[in-house]
C-alpha cells in the first residue's frame, strides 16, 4: 500500500479534531479540499476508512488503525529531517514560530537580532495567531515552536507530546486614564466600581482576568470587549474604562495612560512550546536561548531572577 504523507497528516488531524471543518480550519484548507484528499487516501488504502452519517464522518476500524500508524510514520519523517539537520551545521534550518501582537513587537525583533549575529544560518518565519492556538499548531506540525502563556491563576492544559521552556515572567498592571489611579499598588477588588475594557471570555487572557476578579469578590463590568492590548490602551487613554496590561503590552502605552502595579501579584509565565522530540534539536535550542537573551535585553523578569525595578515607568 502506497499512501501520501500529506493525506496521512490529514487523517491524523481528523482523528484528533473530530470533524473535516476543524481540520480545514487548523490547516488553512477548505472543507471540500480536505474531503477530496481523504477520499483519495481511502482509494490508496483500498479499504473503507470512513463512515458517513449525513455531514458527520467517523473512522472505521481500518481508519483508526491507519491513523494510529500515521503518528509513527510522520514522526519518523520529521526525525529523519532533524537527523540530517544535525549532520549539516546544527542550526542551518528554517523554523516556523507562532507569535501574537505584543510578542511580535516587544520581544521578537530583539531576539531575531541576536540570532542574526549568533546563528545567521537559522531562518525564522513567524505567524501571528492567538496564544490559545499555539500548542495545537505545534502539535499538528503547522509550526515548530509557539509562544504560550500561563497565568498564576489559570494554567493552560498540558499537551502530552509537547515540552515547554519558560522564557520570562510578565507582571500585570492596571492601565487607566492618567489621574484616575495613583502610582501605588492597588488591590484588584478596588477596581470593582469601574467599567472595564477586556478581552472576550473565550480568550485565555479574558478568562484569567475574570477568574482573578471573581477571586477578588466581583464580576468585572465589561463595557468594551477588545482583543488587542494596544486597542484596550487607546480606549483607556480617553477614559472609557480600566484594563490590565502586561510588561510587553505596556511598551505600546499611549500618552494619557498611567500604569499602576497590582498588589494581588497576578502574573503570567511566557514560554515557548515545541514538540518533545525536538527538545535537543540544535535549531530549537538556539532559538529559545536567543529569546531568553532577548527577554533580558528588553527588561523582562527572567525565570528565578527577581526584577530590579518595580515595573515599567508610569
Amino acid at each position: 500500500m502506497e499512501v501520501s504523507l500529506h493525506r496521512l497528516k490529514l487523517l491524523r488531524e481528523l482523528r484528533h479534531r473530530g470533524t473535516v471543518t476543524a481540520v480545514a480550519d487548523a490547516l488553512h484548507y477548505s472543507p471540500s479540499t480536505v474531503s477530496q484528499q481523504l477520499a483519495l487516501l481511502e482509494r490508496e488504502a483500498r479499504t473503507p476508512l470512513f463512515e458517513r452519517y449525513g455531514r458527520r464522518i467517523t473512522l472505521t476500524e481500518a481508519g483508526l488503525v491507519l491513523a494510529e500508524h500515521s503518528e509513527s510514520i510522520l514522526d519518523a519523517v520529521e526525525n529523519a529531517g532533524n537527523a540530517i539537520e544535525l549532520l549539516r551545521s546544527g542550526t542551518a534550518a528554517t523554523l516556523r514560530v507562532g507569535v501574537w501582537a505584543s510578542v511580535a513587537t516587544g520581544l521578537l525583533p530583539t531576539g531575531l537580532g541576536i540570532l542574526a549575529r549568533n546563528a545567521p544560518d537559522l531562518a525564522v518565519r513567524s505567524v501571528e495567531l492567538a496564544p490559545e492556538a499555539g500548542s495545537d499548531a505545534v502539535r499538528d506540525g503547522s509550526l515548530d515552536l509557539a509562544f504560550v502563556i500561563d497565568y498564576t491563576n489559570y494554567v493552560m492544559p498540558h499537551v502530552r507530546t509537547l515540552d515547554r521552556r519558560l522564557i520570562a515572567v510578565e507582571h500585570l498592571y492596571v492601565a487607566a486614564r492618567s489621574g484616575l489611579l495613583g502610582s501605588e499598588p492597588v488591590e484588584l477588588s478596588s477596581l470593582a466600581r469601574y467599567g472595564w475594557i477586556l478581552a472576550d471570555r473565550r480568550s485565555h487572557f479574558g478568562r484569567a482576568v475574570r477568574l482573578a476578579c471573581r477571586d477578588a469578590g466581583f464580576e468585572p463590568d465589561v463595557r468594551h470587549a477588545v482583543g488587542e492590548q494596544s486597542t484596550a490602551l487607546a480606549l483607556a487613554a480617553v477614559g472609557l474604562g480600566v484594563t490590565l496590561v502586561s510588561d510587553l503590552g505596556a511598551a505600546d502605552r499611549p500618552d494619557g495612560v498611567t500604569l499602576t502595579p497590582l498588589a494581588d501579584g497576578v502574573a503570567r509565565n511566557l514560554s515557548l512550546t515545541f514538540r518533545a522530540r525536538d527538545a535537543e534539536r540544535p535549531a530549537v535550542r538556539t532559538f529559545t536561548d536567543a529569546m531568553v537573551a532577548a527577554a533580558e535585553a528588553v527588561g523582562l523578569e527572567l525565570p528565578g531572577v527577581a526584577p530590579e525595578a518595580q515595573g515599567p515607568e508610569t
